[in-house]
């Protein structure tokens, strides 16, 4: 049987390269403020891998993506075992592209500190009088660049996205900045309308695309998770104040609680966590986990 070790390591993914094709893995890792914690979240893994399949599915009309499987039996030998199951997916090579693809429909977190200071989001000027986790007129795109591991992302402006793509594709910035533009709000329309149907709230979420070998540009990475994303309770929902969450708000909150952790989670802290993330995986499919 032929072994593989992942060729790239993200604070939460592991991505292994099978030839044609990658696998990604989503372990029971989990970051806040852009450091991998020191516990573990069982079954995180799999409610991000299989919530991901739930949307790729669900949007997979208005954008490919790169989701081949989440059967381990389409895969190698070596993840047919248990470590590998319900927690991995089988994908298209893509090339990555530089931008990391922010859409924000209510003003929140670092949203609603800048907008406190000067009545703008990331540069975009909004509407007088909003309040806390207020919903936007229109959701909004704010694109950041993407940051190496213990580095953190940066807020780039729609033009400045323009710059960092035709750095790397001569010729095509301005294209693919549209793109990348148009379809993370398409895509956050359709699903936040689903979601709240379905009695959550998507507040914001990021999203990353590639080009696959016909320059096409289709969504990768994950899509939708509580991990890339912030999900309120519709129930209860009401401006002024901050929401809870179905997401890692909650070890956030702690963390910020307990700055003497050492980023070391209590037992308790893990098991709402996860609690959390399987009642919202639960109510957007249907399904249990």
């Amino acid at each position: 049987m032929k072994e593989y070790t992942p060729v790239k390591e993200g604070k939460v993914r592991e991505i292994y390269d099978i030839g044609d094709e990658l696998i990604m893995v989503a372990t029971d890792r989990i970051s806040a403020f852009d450091v991998i914690l020191k516990n573990k979240v069982t079954k995180k893994g799999t409610v991000l891998t299989q919530m991901s399949k739930f949307w790729f599915d669900y949007t997979k009309d208005i954008l490919p993506n790169h989701m081949i499987s989440v059967d381990t039996a389409d895969m190698p030998e070596f993840f047919r075992k248990e470590e590998f199951t319900g927690n991995s997916m089988l994908c298209r090579k893509l090339t990555m592209l530089p931008v990391e693809c922010i859409v924000r429909g209510y003003i929140t977190g670092s949203g609603w500190a800048s907008y406190k200071k000067d009545g703008t989001v990331c540069g975009i000027k909004l509407p007088e009088g909003l309040v806390e986790c207020d919903k936007l007129p229109e959701p909004i795109y704010t694109p950041s660049t993407k940051a190496e591991i213990g580095d953190h992302d940066e807020n780039i402006s729609y033009e400045r996205s323009i710059e960092v793509l035709e750095k790397q594709f001569p010729g095509r910035g301005e294209e693919y900045a549209a793109k990348l533009r148009d379809r993370t709000i398409a895509l956050y329309k359709k699903c936040a309308d689903y979601a709240l149907s379905r009695g959550i709230i998507i507040a914001d979420t990021k999203f990353e695309f590639g080009l696959d070998e016909d320059g096409n540009v289709i969504l990768g990475d994950e899509m939708l998770t509580p991990d890339s994303s912030r999900f309120w309770p519709l129930a209860g929902y009401e401006p002024g104040k901050g929401q809870p969450s179905f997401d890692k708000q909650f070890v956030r909150d702690w963390l910020k609680a307990n700055p003497d952790s050492d980023y070391n989670l209590p037992q308790d802290v893990i098991d709402k966590t996860i609690e959390k993330y399987l009642e919202a995986y639960k109510l957007l499919t249907g399904e249990e986990l």
